[in-house]
C-alpha cells in the first residue's frame, strides 16, 4: 500500500525506536493499540512499552480518518472493538479488517459461554447498525480447531473478518 502512495502507519511495540520512517509513505511506531489509555504513573516506569487507544493515536497524529485499519491484536480485539464503537472512532474507518480469536473469551471478557457469545454478537451487531457490512471472511485452518476452549470440528480458533463502512466518504 505504501508503494502505491498510501500513507501507512504500522504499530509494533517490539521495535527499538519510537518512530521510524521507511520510505516516503511508511512509518513504524513503537505502540500497541489498546482499549484503554495507560495510567500515567504506571506508563512512566515502562520506557519501551506503550499502549494507547486508537482515538488517542489519531488525535496525537492529527488524523481525522483511516481508510483501512488492519489489526491483529492478539485476543484484545473484542475490547478494542468495543472501545472503537463506544467512542465513535469506528465511524472514522473506511474498511476494518480484524483477526478475531475465539478459542477463549479474550482479555477482560468473562462469563459463561453463552454470555461471551452474546457479547461478541452485540459488538458485531453494533458494527452492522453503524452500516458496516461484512464483505470477506477467512478461516485460518492452520490454527487449532477450538471454540471457547472446546474442540470444534471444521472450525478454527482464528478468523479474519473484513468490513466496509457503507457511509464512508
Amino acid at each position: 500500500m505504501a508503494n502505491s502512495g498510501c500513507e501507512v502507519h504500522r504499530f509494533d511495540p517490539s521495535i527499538k525506536s519510537a518512530h521510524i520512517q521507511e520510505g516516503r509513505h511508511l512509518w513504524y511506531h513503537r505502540l500497541s493499540i489498546d482499549w484503554r489509555d495507560p495510567n500515567p504513573a504506571i506508563a512512566a516506569h515502562k520506557l519501551h512499552s506503550n499502549t494507547k487507544k486508537l482515538g488517542t493515536i489519531l488525535n496525537e497524529f492529527g488524523h481525522q480518518k483511516i481508510d483501512v485499519l488492519k489489526a491483529d491484536v492478539e485476543s484484545a480485539e473484542w475490547k478494542i472493538l468495543e472501545n472503537l464503537i463506544l467512542e465513535d472512532v469506528v465511524e472514522q474507518i473506511g474498511q476494518l479488517v480484524f483477526e478475531v480469536h475465539i478459542h477463549w473469551p479474550g482479555f477482560e471478557v468473562s462469563g459463561n459461554d453463552s454470555t461471551v457469545v452474546r457479547y461478541w454478537y452485540s459488538l458485531l451487531r453494533e458494527l452492522e447498525l453503524k452500516d458496516f457490512r461484512l464483505f470477506h471472511t477467512y478461516k485460518d485452518l492452520s490454527k487449532p480447531q477450538m471454540f471457547l476452549k472446546k474442540e470444534a470440528f471444521n472450525a478454527s480458533s482464528c478468523y479474519t473478518l473484513s468490513w466496509v463502512n457503507t457511509r464512508w466518504k
